[in-house]
């Protein structure tokens, strides 16, 4: 079983910070070794030397047949049992080890005592070990003291460290999240939107990869800002230039004698016509700057009044009347082009249910095709070499955001597509 971690772990900074953290406890931990190695060996050395040396003076001072110092003793009972044999197998060493509670540093030797003690000659085949104890406590006072420190420096150093490395990971997770803000913007429709980083105005500043990225995405919603403006403004044009011929060409086509071409002729260009307004709705649209021309209306009655106009064969279903404030001439106009895409696409029963705010016109054919559900509507897309330029969803939708209103769509599990417009 995979275990399923916060988001926020998985964010920069919390990595950044883990690394940060690790690295410095590596590293206090490394320096600290060290140190404690260093500062204990040479304590150690210091106190071994001193009892080496001191050794050295008891057993010149005792072969001169001189009396014993304080802290120096012939096989002195406390002595560790590891230390008197291997001064019993003719060697010196020294040995730390507890005395009455106390640290110690024991140095112990062999030595040739004929007398043995009190004039007592000892036992045939016995050595004898000459013991010397040095206080050790000061030195072990020493060692513990480094420990402390070394484990508090390590401490505010860790603590010192992942602050500002916080700090210097967060100023550029800031940066971070103020351009993934931007480009979501941009994703969204606003083109005017730019992170405009400071650090990539100055020529002479040092650029960084998070600048370089800011720098990237100002550029290339720059240009997309361009291009689209340039595809706006072409579609407007060419439309604003079919305008005057196809109204000639429609009075051309009202002086043709009555026939199956004339009716042919009338359906083309009408089609023609319809294209051409729609080419230029849709501009108005993408310009952003259309206004809404407000007034309260009762939504059951422009549901029916669009249906009538349809002249579709469409049920109206009224769950739930409401008066709305909106823009009559665009709600008309999403509502009609959702009825006229369910019939043109779709199979009856076609109907339209007013629940409230909520406007919902469903069909009973195949649904929307998968690349709608997924993206919305794309202009001059249709599915299944069916008739239509594939704008009156597109209209619809860029409508409805006019309005303020949201336009969603989705298939019926039983079949068919459904067209939902909640209205603010």
């Amino acid at each position: 079983m995979r275990l399923a971690l916060p988001q926020w772990a998985g964010t920069l900074a919390v990595k950044a910070a883990v690394f940060i953290t690790v690295m410095c406890c590596a590293l206090a931990a490394l320096l600290g070794i060290l140190v404690h190695v260093s500062v204990t060996n040479q304590t150690v050395g210091q106190a071994r030397d001193l009892a080496l040396s001191r050794l050295d003076d008891a057993t010149a001072s005792f072969e001169a047949g001189d009396p014993l110092r304080p802290g120096v003793a012939i096989d002195p009972p406390e002595l560790p049992g590891s230390l008197r044999d291997l001064a019993l197998a003719g060697d010196r060493g020294t040995m730390v080890a507890e005395h009455r509670g106390h640290p110690a540093m024991w140095a112990a030797g062999p030595v040739d005592d004929e007398r043995g003690e009190m004039g007592v000659p000892p036992p045939e085949g016995r050595g004898r070990v000459l013991a010397v104890r040095v206080d050790y406590a000061q030195q072990a006072r020493t060692i513990e003291g480094l420990h402390r420190a070394i484990l508090w420096s390590s401490g505010l150093a860790i603590g010192v460290t992942v602050l500002v490395g916080a700090f210097a990971v967060t100023r550029v997770t800031r940066r971070l999240h103020a351009t993934a803000r931007v480009a979501r913007r941009i994703s969204g429709g606003d083109l005017d939107a730019r992170v405009d980083d400071p650090r990539t105005k100055d020529p002479g500043r040092p650029q960084d990869e998070v600048g370089a990225v800011a720098a990237a995405l100002d550029s290339m919603a720059a240009s997309l800002q361009g291009k689209l403006l340039a595809e706006q403004r072409f579609t407007a044009d060419v439309a604003h230039e079919l305008r005057t011929p196809l109204t000639g060409l429609h009075a051309a086509a009202e002086l043709l004698p009555p026939g199956r071409p004339t009716e042919l002729v009338r359906d083309r260009v009408a089609a023609l016509r319809t294209l051409t307004e729609d080419l230029l709705e849709i501009s108005r649209l993408d310009t952003g700057r259309e206004r809404l021309e407000l007034d309260s209306e009762p939504l059951a009655a422009l549901a029916e009044r669009v249906v009538r106009a349809s002249g579709s064969d469409t049920e109206v279903v009224v769950v739930r009347d409401v008066v709305v404030e909106t823009d009559r001439r665009r709600l008309e106009r999403v509502l009609g082009n959702l009825v006229a895409n369910a019939h043109k696409h779709g199979r009856g029963p076609v109907s339209l249910t007013v629940d409230g705010p909520v406007v919902t016109v469903r069909d009973h054919g195949v649904g929307y095709p998968e690349y709608l559900l997924a993206h919305g509507p794309q202009r001059f897309r249709t599915e299944g070499g069916s008739r239509g330029h594939g704008l009156g969803l597109t209209i619809a939708l860029g409508q409805a955001e006019v309005l303020g209103a949201r336009l969603t769509f989705a298939n019926a599990v039983d079949g068919g597509a459904v067209a939902r417009l909640v209205l603010p």
